[in-house]
């Protein structure tokens, strides 16, 4: 059976809220200007879409509110029961049975009023019969006023149940008020329960979730029950009824033994007797609480029978203590335990366990030879099994932190665990240097071998550097003393601006862009190339020829522009300098709603398969670019409160 999500379900709104939504998306969704030129044909098609829209906005409303609901005969009997004890079975169904009426009663106005419209002659009359059957919507939507706003209730209320899982594992809290039920639920879950120290603080059900063996149980406690028949118990006890009739759980019936909670062992035993028929087919676990107070051998021997009258073949009694949690991890792991024997149990006796058996299939190993291989069979575990408690040899890291000082202050001894070929060598000082050399450089075998190799290598890069330096000094001895003054000079120069560029880029500021520096003249680049022994002649030249080409090339370009010259196109005719540009251009490119069509006569036909294709789509009402946008329908602003002078023309 599917498990129904209440907290899905989207809110009901009002009867008056309900009408607004409707009629505000009907004013938005469809058109509303009928103008002067429409025939009446056209008149009539546009109240019929109104009033179609109106209705189907109707329907789909009330058909999502039904659906959402829950359907009493579709989801578990637990919850069916407790809806029903909440909010009365009768009147769930009278109001869902209400808004399907209503619905239905909608859909017949619709057509009635469509079949008159369509022989309405006049632009007034068609008008009249819109607005009358729109009224008629409205008017039977308020007529469920009482019905929507109950099921606005019955949702608020299911979206606050707990979300309980009538097939999981499940330990379900029972028994008198202010026995303990809330406080053990807080203790072994994660569940945060009210706990008051007077009887009636649990009026609902309450759901907490723990682990235990790799599995996820769930624990409900449920409201105190008492001792009187079925049809006094109120809303509040009848939750923990329909829990204990419908959910398979393993159920803990608490008892007070100190009868502080101010119910006698009497009265609650008797509550135990009055539950039992509840309890067939479901693993027991009577817990006696509030042992802290009350030890359970003080108990009057009266009283004592009462308790052990309780014990019956699935029955088991734990006593439990909430403020010295005495008894508390004894009662969840009964309770466990007993829960997954049962279910498991069950499995065994269905008819699935077959099924995989026929799957499974042993194999028993055929001995290769004569030789006897005996089961070996560790010393520590064979005493163990025979209940003999190994010794101890020595003592723990733990137990000796404790005794030097603690955590902090003791310092274990590693050096003992290390595995030597002489134990005696364990607390040996490892020196490091020995005779002034590194005693890691003597661990690899091959270290002689790989030094000669690193020391031919270095003397092959020196010799090579040598060389080189002694071709560049060769070189620099065929230069005369003048020219050897000039590279020394520019040497000189250019180290120093490479320290001026390191120390410029170390310096945290913004660098000045390109256009904030001055250019440089032909002058100032004269200067520098001068002083450093540098012939400026073809500089000044080379800069010279540069100018005048780019300026004769501007006066050829306006004198272009300025004269007429004949030129010709690919048709021959004539076109001017300043068309010719234009002419080279690209063609413009045609409207895309003329791109592959011959002639006139196919773009005529496109656009007419056009408009068919809109027609579906107008029909239903969507929004166009001719339709008018009303953002505030009712801008209160504008339509309340007395008219002032100069305040008319806002109106």
């Amino acid at each position: 059976m599917a498990h129904h999500n209440f907290k899905s379900i989207t809110s009901v709104p009002t009867s008056k809220d309900f009408i607004d939504i409707i009629l505000s998306k009907t004013q938005r969704k469809t058109p509303t200007v009928v103008h002067k030129g429409y025939s009446i044909d056209r008149i009539r098609k546009f109240y019929i879409r109104k009033v179609k829209f109106t209705a189907s906005n109707f329907h789909e409303r009330l058909s999502k509110i039904l659906t959402e609901f829950p359907r009493l005969e579709e989801i578990h009997p637990f919850y069916a029961d407790l809806i029903n004890v909440l909010y009365s079975r009768d009147h769930y169904k009278l109001a869902l049975g209400n808004l399907n009426t209503g619905r239905n009663l909608i859909d017949g106005i619709a057509k009635d009023m469509i079949r008159m419209i369509k022989f309405g002659d006049t632009l007034y009359r068609c008008k009249t019969l819109k607005r009358a059957g729109l009224g008629r919507m409205c008017t039977l939507m308020k007529k469920y006023k009482a019905s929507l706003g109950y099921l606005e209730q019955v949702r608020q209320h299911l979206s606050r149940l707990p979300d309980i899982d009538p097939s999981a594992r499940t330990l379900l809290i029972t028994g008198y008020p202010n026995v303990g039920k809330s406080s053990f639920i807080n203790k072994i879950s994660r569940a945060d329960v009210e706990v008051q120290n007077y009887p009636g603080t649990t009026k609902s059900l309450f759901v907490g979730h723990f682990d235990f063996h790799y599995h996820r149980f769930q624990v409900i406690d449920t409201p105190g029950i008492l001792d009187q028949p079925l049809e006094d118990r109120n809303t509040i006890e009848m939750q923990a009824i329909t829990a204990l009739a419908h959910l398979n759980a393993c159920v803990l019936f608490f008892i007070d033994i100190s009868e502080t909670c101010g119910f006698t062992i009497k009265q609650q035993v008797s509550l135990f007797h009055n539950l039992k028929p509840l309890f067939v087919n479901k693993p027991l676990v009577v817990v006696c609480t509030k042992i802290d107070i009350k030890k359970p051998e003080d108990v009057d021997p009266d009283d004592q029978k009462l308790i052990k009258s309780m014990l019956g073949k699935n029955v088991k009694i734990v006593p439990m203590s909430n403020v010295s949690e005495e008894g508390i991890h004894e009662t969840k792991l009964n309770g466990c335990r007993v829960l997954l024997e049962q279910r498991v149990g069950r499995k065994k006796k269905s008819t699935k366990v077959n099924n995989i058996l026929n799957r499974l299939s042993v194999q028993y190993p055929t001995p290769r030879d004569k030789k006897s291989r005996p089961v070996c069979i560790p010393e520590s575990v064979r005493a163990k099994r025979e209940g003999q408690v190994p010794k101890r040899i020595g003592k723990t890291e733990k137990e000796l932190e404790v005794e030097n000082g603690g955590p902090g202050v003791y310092n274990p001894d590693i050096r003992k665990y290390h595995l030597l070929k002489n134990p005696n060598w364990k607390y040996d000082i490892v020196p490091e240097i020995v005779d002034g050399k590194n005693i890691s450089d003597f661990v690899d075998e091959d270290i002689d071998r790989k030094l000669a190799e690193l020391q031919k290598e270095e003397d092959e890069q020196i010799r090579a550097w040598e060389a080189a330096k002694g071709a560049m000094m060769d070189a620099d001895d065929d230069l005369e003393e003048e020219e050897q003054e000039n590279l020394q000079a520019i040497r000189t120069k250019k180290s120093i601006m490479k320290q001026e560029q390191r120390m410029t880029k170390s310096m945290n500021s913004a660098r000045m862009p390109r256009s904030r520096v001055a250019p440089k003249s032909i002058q100032n680049m004269e200067n520098e190339l001068g002083s450093i022994g540098l012939d400026t002649k073809r500089v000044r030249d080379r800069s010279v020829a540069a100018a005048t080409t780019r300026r004769s090339r501007r006066e050829k370009r306006r004198r272009a522009d300025r004269d007429d010259v004949e030129m010709k196109d690919e048709n021959g005719m004539e076109i001017d300098a300043k068309g010719a540009r234009s002419h080279s251009r690209a063609p413009t490119k045609k409207p895309r709603n003329e791109v592959g069509l011959k002639d006139t006569a196919a773009q005529k036909r496109a656009k007419k398969l056009k408009q068919e294709g809109e027609k579906r789509w107008k029909r239903e009402a969507r929004k166009g670019a001719a339709d008018r946008r009303v953002l505030d329908l009712k801008p209160k602003h504008l339509n309340s409160g007395k008219r002032g002078i100069g305040k008319t023309d806002w109106r």
